[in-house]
């Protein structure tokens, strides 16, 4: 992905998880920086271009997180969409709900990609097709390709047990389907809050029938 000036970013990922953002107020925060220089254009170019784009894909179900209730509505999406990222889950399974607090959390931030999520029993066809075995299963898709696999917990945090939001934002962006860190400290906070509710089951870290 093109490289966005970190005072750009700064300004316009704060700004675009307010649906009612004015440009104009973004443009001044940039006007008002002391530092601003002979990049001066180039940053209000990028702002443009940048808040543009968010309010686009906004417009589109972007900076959300919700459920898709039947799987070909789900490969219509995956297949027009550049970015998606997709989560296969069981309602009843508690790693299942570990796992959809940490995207709830990651959504607003990342309009850039559509963040998905539907129950494995509402897609048997897909499923199959993509050896959906092990929940909670998180698949990165790019141009309707899948990039990358997130299998229960692994590959997340220092122990598979205990991973932040941010942990998850890091191997999404490793996989190219989010741009850069956006999660802040009360995206980490509301993520904790809502994981330490969640009741201790044992149950689901398995293969179902």
């Amino acid at each position: 992905m093109p490289e966005l000036d970190p005072k750009v970013a700064a300004i316009v990922d704060s700004a675009t998880r307010d649906d009612d953002s004015d440009e104009d107020a973004l443009i001044a925060a940039l006007e008002d920086d002391e530092e601003l220089d002979a990049f001066r254009e180039q940053r209000l170019q990028q702002l443009h271009a940048e808040f543009d784009n968010a309010r686009r894909l906004r417009a589109n179900q972007h900076g959300t997180y919700v459920e898709i209730k039947d799987e070909k509505g789900l490969m219509d999406i995956t297949t027009s969409t550049k970015l998606c990222v997709v989560h296969f889950f069981k309602p009843d399974f508690n790693r299942c709900r570990i796992m959809d607090n940490h995207l709830e959390s990651l959504a607003p931030a990342h309009y850039e990609a559509r963040i998905l999520k539907i129950n494995v029993d509402n897609c048997p066809f897909l499923v199959t097709r993509l050896k959906v075995q092990v929940l909670p299963c998180v698949i990165a898709f790019v141009d309707g390709i899948g990039v990358d696999r997130i299998i229960g917990f692994e590959g997340l945090g220092r122990t598979p047990e205990n991973f932040t939001t941010r942990d998850l934002e890091a191997r999404l962006i490793r996989a190219n389907v989010l741009s850069r860190t956006k999660v802040n400290k009360e995206d980490e906070r509301r993520a904790t809050q809502k994981r330490n509710v969640v009741a201790k089951d044992e149950e689901d870290y398995d293969e179902w029938e």
